[in-house]
């Protein structure tokens, strides 16, 4: 069953059946909003959305897995690919992120995931989009951020899994979907240090 989450919202990633997920997809998906009258339709770029995820240990930035850095140093997350269009409302992910939350090295205890219009469209000009977690051992979808408002920002600052209570413990997740200005992670690297 999907939790479908509220800005600030945290969710246990534990199984129902009381067992710990081991490997979870964060997933991304989007399409450029329909533009009005011929002129608009005709000079239409295509929105080029870029998922990525950068790994602290406490308050350090320690590895960044993007379009350019597609596996973390470690090899526990991994970026499938960049996608440069977006799937024209066929509702799947777009660009997906896989963590393998075994082997995510103890000093990291947190996961920030972003999203940046690269191309430099602001999030008016997308529609649904999304963010997602999927447990990948079996497919279900855990939980869904929905990027709902558009607004005249380029970046969103969608979510965090995080340690809930030191090194060994369980995984959470928090959905955190704060708008922000930025096409690339780096951008944005000084408004994430107040998520952590």
């Amino acid at each position: 069953m999907t939790v479908n989450l509220a800005k600030g919202q945290r969710i246990s990633l534990s199984k129902s059946d009381g067992g710990e997920l081991t490997a979870v997809r964060m997933g991304l998906g989007w399409k450029a909003a329909p533009r009005k009258g011929f002129l608009a339709r005709l000079t239409a770029k295509e929105i080029d959305l870029d998922a990525s995820a950068v790994l602290f240990a406490g308050k350090e930035a320690v590895d960044v897995v993007f379009f350019q850095h597609l596996t973390s140093d470690d090899g526990s997350v991994r970026h499938t690919g960049d996608n440069l269009v977006g799937g024209a409302g066929q509702g799947g992910d777009d660009e997906s992120i896989l963590i393998d939350l075994q082997r995510v090295p103890v000093h990291v205890d947190q996961i920030l995931f972003t999203v940046n219009s690269f191309s430099g469209q602001t999030f008016a000009e997308v529609e649904n989009a999304f963010c997602r977690l999927v447990d990948e051992t079996n497919g279900q979808e855990l939980a869904r951020y929905t990027l709902s408002g558009g607004g005249p920002y380029t970046a969103q600052i969608m979510a965090k899994v995080h340690r809930a209570g030191g090194v060994s413990s369980a995984w959470q997740m928090s959905a955190i979907g704060v708008p922000a200005t930025g096409r690339t992670f780096q951008d944005l690297l000084p408004a994430l240090s107040s998520h952590l």
